[in-house]
């Protein structure tokens, strides 16, 4: 169904589809980053560990904050609609959930232990904005007398204020990008390409694939690599990474069908 058919307006409509499409790419560079460090853990402990470090920071900059801002500006508006108090009280409980499993992810442990970590972070907050997408947003854009492009507007003030809660404070942390971490100087990434990082991107749903993608490549520090397998040669991806990070990334053919096309991208 389309976003025309629950907004109220063509303004709420671009609205409620670029939420949603910000939703998408969240899940889909947490999926990246996800299964980055799941092929990790049963290969490098060092770059299970750096990955680990950048899934939280990456929580730390995008999804905790995203929660805040939705619970000081979405979630009371969708309050006082009719029938919705107790999804908004769900949704918030599911909140505090996500923190929960960021904060199991804070603290150095063995590798697979911080894989399974991961893997229950994703699949929660893939059904968590599954809702939000399904049920929250096409309430508020379908609700006369109210604007979800302007709430939409105030959230994002928030976020680029630095305080999407009106005072709930979230970890500050200097870590943008994971290359900024070891650089590639210490070696725990190798040459060798056993220990490489692999995304298969065959069992990631076609709508994040993309994201997914550069979410796993921004768990890769300078002077390491990852491999991508594709179910067809991905030249629009490639464009794509190329005008996102102009010169970064290396990319050289390790298989080229029939089945699957696996490439190497290296950070230089």
């Amino acid at each position: 169904m389309s976003a025309l058919t629950f907004a109220s307006d063509p303004e709420d409509a671009t609205a409620l589809e670029a939420a949603e499409g910000h939703h998408a790419r969240m899940a889909g560079e947490l999926a990246g980053r996800v299964a980055m460090l799941l092929t990790a853990a049963g290969r490098d402990r060092d770059a299970a560990e750096r990955i680990r470090a950048g899934l939280v920071a990456f929580c730390d900059r995008e999804i905790l904050p995203h929660a805040a801002a939705e619970e000081a500006v979405l979630y009371p508006a969708a309050r006082r609609l009719p029938d919705s108090r107790l999804l908004v009280e769900s949704l918030i409980a599911e909140h505090s959930c996500l923190t929960a499993l960021v904060d199991a992810l804070r603290t150095p442990s063995d590798a697979t232990g911080a894989a399974a970590d991961a893997r229950a972070l994703q699949v929660f907050f893939e059904e968590h904005v599954a809702k939000e997408n399904g049920l929250v947003l096409p309430l508020l854009a379908a609700a006369p007398g109210l604007r979800l492009a302007g709430l939409l507007t105030d959230m994002h003030d928030r976020l680029d204020h630095g305080d999407p809660s009106g005072g709930r404070r979230f970890p500050d942390t200097q870590e943008s990008r994971p290359e900024s971490g070891c650089g590639g100087g210490c070696g725990c990434g190798g040459d060798d390409e056993g220990a490489e990082p692999e995304l298969d991107v065959r069992s990631v749903p076609h709508a994040l694939r993309h994201a997914a993608v550069f979410g796993a490549l921004d768990a890769v520090p300078a002077g390491n690599a990852m491999v991508l397998v594709a179910p067809h040669d991905p030249l629009p991806l490639l464009r794509q990474i190329e005008q996102r990070s102009p010169g970064r990334f290396a990319v050289e053919y390790l298989q080229r069908g029939p089945e699957a096309w696996r490439l190497r991208l290296s950070h230089h």
